[in-house]
């Protein structure tokens, strides 16, 4: 898996605009410009990339970001028409939000759909909210479904990977600015390795195994 520096680049301009305000607010107005390198300091957190080590073994599905399970249940998945085992996970403003693959396997097709900003924490957010989708189909055949959500103050949702494209687990494939959820369709029988209420990390945390 190719490697990524510790400060996600989707942040740069971000930094670049507040440490330059920060700076000057700091020539003029001294002590009293400390909001502006709090700013500085959260967009800093916010952008941050760690390296993540990937677990590696058959049938392992990897949790696709940071944050905390929201859902763990068998639904119909709206994408491929089947049923499914759906884990959501919630990322809030603190937690990285680089998304990464859950699996090793080849993209078969992509979908942007348009919608809302509700708090991604309600489970109207799956349908209505602005998603982008990626069907990812394992090396032995397993479809997996990987959507990326947006959220209440979210208003970007980047995703680098395409059709034709093979995903490695744990590779980094998107991010999400500002706080935002993914979910994952996973195929019939497999077997959750999470609960609500977890915390996972992306490209680290076993979230479930397929059968």
């Amino acid at each position: 898996m190719s490697s990524h520096p510790l400060i996600a680049r989707e942040g740069w301009p971000h930094l670049l605009i507040a440490g330059a305000l920060a700076l000057v607010a700091t020539v003029f107005l001294g002590a009293w410009s400390w909001p502006l390198w709090a700013v500085f300091v959260f967009v800093l957190q916010f952008f941050r990339d760690p390296p993540r080590q990937t677990p590696s073994g058959e049938g392992l599905v990897i949790s696709p970001a940071d944050g905390r399970v929201l859902l763990v249940e068998k639904v119909r998945d709206p994408y491929l028409d089947r049923d499914a085992l759906k884990i959501s996970v919630f990322m809030n403003v603190f937690n990285v939000h680089s998304n990464r693959s859950p699996v090793h396997g080849r993209v078969e097709r992509t979908w942007y759909n348009a919608g809302s900003f509700f708090n991604a924490a309600l489970d109207k957010a799956s349908s209505d909210n602005e998603r982008q989708s990626l069907w990812i189909r394992t090396k032995d055949g397993k479809d997996i479904t990987c959507v990326q959500i947006a959220g209440l103050i979210a208003r970007r949702i980047l995703c680098y990977a395409k059709q034709g494209d093979t995903l490695m687990p744990g590779q980094r494939y998107g991010f999400i600015r500002f706080g935002s959820r993914v979910d994952l369709y996973l195929p019939p029988g497999s077997q959750p390795q999470v609960s609500v209420g977890d915390i996972t990390t992306a490209g680290e945390t076993v979230v479930a195994r397929l059968d």
